[in-house]
């Protein structure tokens, strides 16, 4: 066979081999980060997803808990790794508060490639039951009483629950101190044990410990009431205006193929949209959420410049 034949023949398998390896995505096992310590809201809601998108897209989705300076540290790594579709992360919106308290090595907004937010819920403000406070407006009463004298918990330096916190302490002119955690489950096994008074932690793990009155919620994050607590006052109550929403989000690192930023959001958004997975979510006092990459973009941009304006109000120092 002459080569011009050869090459008429060969030329339109070779110009539908891009389409034909994007078909085969994936061959191997996929890593979804999880940026905190096992049994926190970001791994359970990793573990809930990944194994029903594992069945969807034929390969294992393999949940990696990286646990680390508030999120952080698994998020660089999500960040800096090849763009080829077989790394992503689950993230909260501690993500958004480690991106504006941390020198970060890459743009936490343009730096990556967003693929679906999956959901928003509130933050329970939980005080152990030996502190002597059932009530947003005690804690205040309680706290101004004794400056510096109660701990809160949170999930690291610069995460959500540490802003959230300084937040409070900004708006209801109050002293508490610090104490971080490497990630919601051990500042949820912390809080339990008393070796910190109040936390402000995901719902979702911490609802146990609240049904059996190891724990007391005293106050929600967001501006209204979490269906899952209808008993339980929003902090906005009695803080005026103060509205701090909890989501959950997953993104690659920038540079992965549109089709399969495609793919996942699509498979994923069918997986939110299941009767099962609504209800359990629902169950747990999210709120679904699905849509375009361009959502969570949207969500994510406005999050990081306020909590970058509470870094400067509450003059929080980056430490390393």
């Amino acid at each position: 066979m002459n080569s011009v034949k050869f090459f008429s023949i060969c030329a339109p398998l070779l110009m539908a081999a891009p389409g034909a390896l994007a078909q085969k995505y994936p061959t191997k096992p996929i890593r979804l980060i999880s940026p905190f310590a096992p049994g926190g809201g970001t791994d359970i809601l990793s573990r809930v997803i990944g194994a029903p998108l594992s069945a969807s897209i034929g390969q294992p989705v393999v949940v990696d808990n990286r646990p680390g300076a508030g999120g952080s540290l698994g998020a660089e790594i999500a960040a800096k790794s090849e763009p080829d579709g077989y790394t992503f992360i689950t993230v909260s919106s501690s993500y958004a508060a480690t991106s504006a308290y941390h020198k970060l090595t890459y743009d936490p907004v343009g730096g990556i490639q967003p693929v679906i937010l999956l959901g928003t819920t509130a933050m329970a403000l939980l005080a152990h039951p030996a502190l002597p406070v059932k009530s947003v407006k005690d804690l205040i009463g309680h706290a101004r009483a004794n400056p510096g004298k109660i701990s809160y918990g949170t999930v690291g330096v610069g995460s959500v629950t540490h802003l959230l916190q300084e937040l409070l302490n900004l708006e209801a002119r109050i002293d508490t101190v610090h104490i971080p955690f490497k990630g919601s489950g051990p500042a949820l096994v912390g809080l339990v044990g008393n070796e910190v008074q109040i936390a402000s932690l995901s719902v979702m793990p911490a609802q146990p410990h609240i049904k059996s009155g190891r724990l007391r919620a005293i106050g929600v994050s967001t501006a209204k009431r979490s269906p899952l607590l209808p008993e339980v006052p929003s902090i906005g109550e009695t803080v005026s205006g103060f509205d701090v929403p909890h989501w959950y989000a997953i993104w690659g690192p920038k540079g992965v193929r549109p089709e399969i930023v495609a793919l996942w959001n699509r498979e994923v958004s069918k997986i939110l949209l299941t009767e099962e997975m609504m209800k359990q979510m629902r169950g747990e006092g999210m709120e679904p959420a699905g849509g375009p990459p361009e959502q969570f973009h949207n969500v994510l941009k406005p999050t990081i410049e306020r909590w970058r304006r509470v870094v400067k109000e509450a003059k929080i120092q980056f430490a390393g």
